[in-house]
């Protein structure tokens, strides 16, 4: 099977596993509908863009075995809303409201710049340098992070901070490694590398590159 068969299950099978933690433990309050709206929404919107714009890394064959262990890893993803609904917390509306905006700009930063990957490499291979690219070589996995940061801060409880970094440790950081190896074929790799910051933006330009312009 192609590896984003478990990931796209597991993306459309949320709004139901969620709406059936509500049901079970009758918790219809105010941090389970915006858990639920959230996260639902983000995995519709995944299945859309999966559709319109794939990444290719997640079209690739793997064994039927490996498959169904993706599925039950990416499932680490829902015990941020069982222990929420489960526990009955309610999150103060502060916190409801930080987790909103930082999920929806999670969202914008993930989509926008697999669109502008997708659509970048369809008509012209070679190092993206510019747009979401220009200052992080991984906007695409910052984004992700910022919403599944949302999602572990409306449970306020640790083990969804745990999951979250051992997901950064163990599959995005390696991944953007990986990508970087691959990008450093190409010969400007090396000064792109050194004005972009590998997930978070380097918003300041290091001393090489300002020495080289001042020369020039």
């Amino acid at each position: 099977m192609k590896i984003n068969y478990p990931i796209n299950f597991h993306k459309g099978l949320t709004f139901l596993i969620v709406l059936g933690l509500m049901v079970l433990y009758d918790n219809f309050t105010i941090g389970a509908w915006v858990y639920l709206a959230l996260h639902s929404t983000y995995g519709f919107l995944w299945l859309i863009k999966d559709t319109i714009f794939p990444d290719k890394q997640w079209e690739q064959e793997i064994p039927t075995v490996q498959g169904i262990i993706t599925f039950f890893i990416l499932g680490l993803y829902w015990i941020a809303p069982f222990i929420l609904i489960s526990s009955g917390t309610v999150p103060p509306l502060p916190l409801v409201a930080a987790a909103i905006v930082l999920n929806i700009v999670g969202v914008f930063l993930h989509f926008t710049s697999d669109a502008q990957k997708y659509y970048t490499l369809k008509y012209k291979t070679g190092l993206i340098t510019e747009g979401f690219f220009a200052k992080c070589r991984n906007t695409n996995y910052l984004g992700e992070v910022l919403i599944y940061l949302a999602f572990a801060m409306l449970t306020q409880h640790w083990l969804p901070f745990l999951i979250l970094g051992l997901f950064i440790a163990m599959i995005f950081v390696p991944n953007m490694n990986k990508k970087d190896k691959s990008l450093s074929r190409y010969p400007d790799f090396e000064e792109y590398k050194e004005r972009s910051g590998l997930l978070f933006p380097k918003l300041l330009i290091s001393r090489n590159i300002q020495e080289e312009k001042t020369t020039a």
